[in-house]
């Protein structure tokens, strides 16, 4: 019994400790707070500015600064970018990505080697394009890429031919088209270089789509252009070399400026960079939104700038393919979702700052009112257009 007691003594002290006096301080053992971050808006901000600034100085370098070198610079841009993602993946964290990619030279020929062939197409016609049309209508052409990519997706079997999806991207077209008869300096060889960019652009991304949806070759931006660069830089170095090294002095380069075109390579890089983060702190679906506001900023810029006139049939045409693309990217059901959002943002920022919204308000009415008038004066006014565009400095030279 005297056993069997002191066993169960034993066993309820076991099941019973003393409670200890706690040696760390509990306030102490919280999670530290979060490092302070931006707000998303500031990536987006950044990502904007970085994608128009590369838009407007590469027209600024090849049209109105007379670099008639559009291989070259694509060459020099990818050069740049090969020697930085190199410092990058040695000195920082931004390219560790590569590591869970299982690289090997068969997957390089295979996969990289094809898909940087496409995209060094669609960087040389690009660049190429900004010789022969404006920016503004060079942007509303770029609004036909989705429809390109569906029809790349379906031509390559990785999706199924749906003609209700077609039935809606044709919007985007028809926008185009109406834009595209509107366009004054309409040249058919940079239309077709703008066209043959758009193509090859959609080949790639969906021959990196096909590539990227096994997991072990996942790569954000960045890793992707640590890959493609090398290789895109030499095929169009090989490229340049016979088409317009020949061409190229030394002048042409003192007269832009060398710190001319390494600040143009750094912008490029840089928003390589900026599409890493802003698709990190947001999502790909606020990228594309804010692709569309771009591609109307750089429109609004390009008439700011150069003066590019947009008649009211391209003001028209474009607005269909904008509505169009932007119906396609999200679908009725979240446009209602988010136009519900933006209405209760809006209601309540007018109950709060009544003052503020009545100057919005008006400050929009005024930007579209000179917008509208400034797309119109060409058609009613070009005698008047092209005297006030020969009394501005630069205006003499260039397709803006």
């Amino acid at each position: 019994m005297s056993n069997e007691g002191e066993k169960a003594r034993t066993s309820g002290e076991v099941s019973r400790p003393e409670p200890t006096l706690p040696t760390v301080n509990p306030a102490a053992e919280k999670s530290e707070p979060p490092k302070p971050t931006f707000h998303p808006a500031v990536y987006v901000t950044v990502w904007i500015t970085l994608s128009s600034s590369v838009i407007l100085f590469n027209k600024h370098l090849l049209d109105y600064a007379q670099f008639r070198f559009p291989i070259v610079l694509t060459t020099w841009h990818l050069t740049f970018a090969t020697f930085m993602t190199q410092v990058l993946a040695r000195t920082t964290n931004l390219l560790d990505g590569r590591k869970t990619v299982k690289m090997t030279g068969r997957v390089y020929l295979r996969a990289i080697v094809p898909i940087g062939v496409f995209f060094s197409l669609s960087l040389i016609c690009g660049n190429v394009t900004y010789l022969y049309l404006s920016v503004a209508f060079i942007q509303m052409l770029k609004a036909t890429t989705p429809v390109a990519v569906l029809l790349a997706t379906w031509a390559m079997g990785m999706a199924p031919v749906n003609l209700r999806v077609l039935l809606n991207v044709s919007v985007i077209v028809i926008g185009v088209i109406i834009a595209s008869i509107g366009e004054i300096k309409f040249v058919f060889i940079g239309f077709l270089f703008q066209i043959g960019g758009i193509v090859f652009e959609a080949t790639r991304l969906v021959m990196v789509q096909r590539l990227l949806s096994s997991p072990e070759y996942k790569m954000d931006p960045l890793v992707s252009l640590y890959y493609f660069a090398p290789i895109c830089a030499v095929m169009n170095g090989v490229t340049a070399l016979f088409l317009e090294v020949p061409k190229l002095t030394m002048n042409h380069i003192y007269t832009v400026g060398v710190w001319t075109l390494v600040a143009n390579a750094m912008v490029a890089f840089m928003l390589n960079v900026s599409v890493v983060f802003l698709i990190g702190k947001t999502s790909s679906l606020v990228m594309t939104l804010c692709g569309v506001l771009k591609d109307i900023l750089l429109v609004a810029a390009s008439m700011a700038l150069w003066h590019t006139p947009v008649t009211g049939t391209q003001f028209f045409g474009y607005s269909i393919a904008l509505i169009g693309l932007v119906y396609y990217k999200l679908g009725a059901d979240k446009i209602k979702e988010y136009a519900g959002q933006a209405n209760r943002a809006w209601a309540e920022y007018g109950a709060n700052r009544p003052v503020q919204r009545k100057f919005v308000i008006v400050g929009a009415v005024v930007l579209i009112f000179f917008l509208f008038m400034g797309s119109m004066a060409p058609s009613y006014a070009p005698e008047s257009m092209g005297k006030m565009k020969g009394m501005l400095p630069g205006s003499s030279t260039g397709n803006a």
